[in-house]
């Protein structure tokens, strides 16, 4: 591992596992910020893609693991996170002893604490570091990350994170990221569903939806659902409301973060009735084939309309 000096001048070497709509623009920062970095991603385009933006693309995951000092992953589930950090053949083992690994998927509280055990038993530092602030957070580097590990990996960690995003709040240890990831989006996709519930009877009683945003907004029943992510168009001009619900933040992966709350709950013994009732909703609603639709679309459903 370099020392904290060069680290801090920006000199250190990365390694980045997963070239999605998050991974790639979360790339491209820490390029921006002088890092070199060696890039991996199942698909070509993606990683011709990296390379173009000056990154060293590599063919094989394990490779973008050697001879780095940090390595960040930012991968579907539990288990491609599972898959790729673990074994003969994994980042683990391919990674020289004291490498700082930053994960960034969404998954499970008990994955990410087995990877946690796992990478400290092969010396690594490791922190769970999910994100909030969608594609236009990733892009303009001002993602907040949740990130869950101990102390030291925190602050090993907490350089790459902050050219990566404008938040960065160290939840616990490890898992503990993971758990604010999905509680966070639980409250976030039950509350969206009670917005969505005020316009569509809005609509139904003739109350215009400028009115009610003008006055809930102000009242008792503001919530970030309703004042920066309105359900329909007009009152927020930056909301997918205007943009035919283009995804900002897909249906589909709000369900996935809401079966991981049922799930976490379900292990913990706690009550989350309207956390499932949300999951339950949003199943119903990738189900007609509008997965793709922004969260906040699940308002067609509400009205029927979908």
């Amino acid at each position: 591992m370099r020392d904290k000096k060069e680290r801090d001048n920006h000199m250190a070497s990365v390694g980045f596992i997963g070239l999605g709509n998050m991974g790639a623009p979360m790339m491209r920062n820490l390029l921006k910020a002088g890092h070199a970095v060696k890039a991996f991603d199942l698909s070509e385009a993606a990683r011709t893609s990296a390379a173009d933006a000056g990154a060293a693309a590599v063919t094989v995951a394990a490779d973008a693991a050697r001879d780095v000092d940090v390595v960040v992953t930012m991968l579907p589930a539990g288990a491609h996170v599972k898959s790729v950090m673990l074994g003969e053949g994994g980042l683990f083992a391919a990674a020289r002893k004291g490498t700082v690994f930053i994960d960034s998927s969404t998954i499970d509280v008990a994955t990410a604490r087995l990877v946690s055990e796992e990478a400290a038993k092969a010396g690594h530092a490791f922190v769970d570091a999910p994100v909030s602030g969608g594609v236009g957070g990733a892009e303009a580097a001002t993602l907040t990350f949740m990130v869950g590990g101990p102390d030291a990996a925190f602050e090993a960690a907490k350089p790459f994170l902050e050219a990566m995003g404008k938040t960065i709040v160290h939840a616990g240890g490890p898992g503990n990221g993971q758990a604010a990831k999905i509680c966070n989006n639980m409250l976030l996709g039950i509350s969206m569903i009670g917005t969505c519930e005020a316009f569509a009877l809005a609509e139904k009683l003739g109350l215009d939806a400028q009115k009610l945003f003008d006055i809930a907004s102000k009242s008792s029943g503001q919530c970030w659902s309703m004042t920066s992510y309105c359900p329909v168009p007009g009152p927020v001009p930056t909301s997918p409301a205007n943009r035919d619900y283009k995804a900002g933040f897909a249906a589909a992966m709000m369900l996935k973060d809401l079966k991981l709350a049922v799930e976490a709950a379900s292990v913990a013994g706690a009550s989350i009735p309207l956390g499932a009732e949300a999951a339950q909703l949003y199943a119903m609603m990738a189900g007609t084939g509008q997965g793709g639709l922004d969260f906040s679309g699940i308002i067609h459903m509400l009205r029927g309309s979908t």
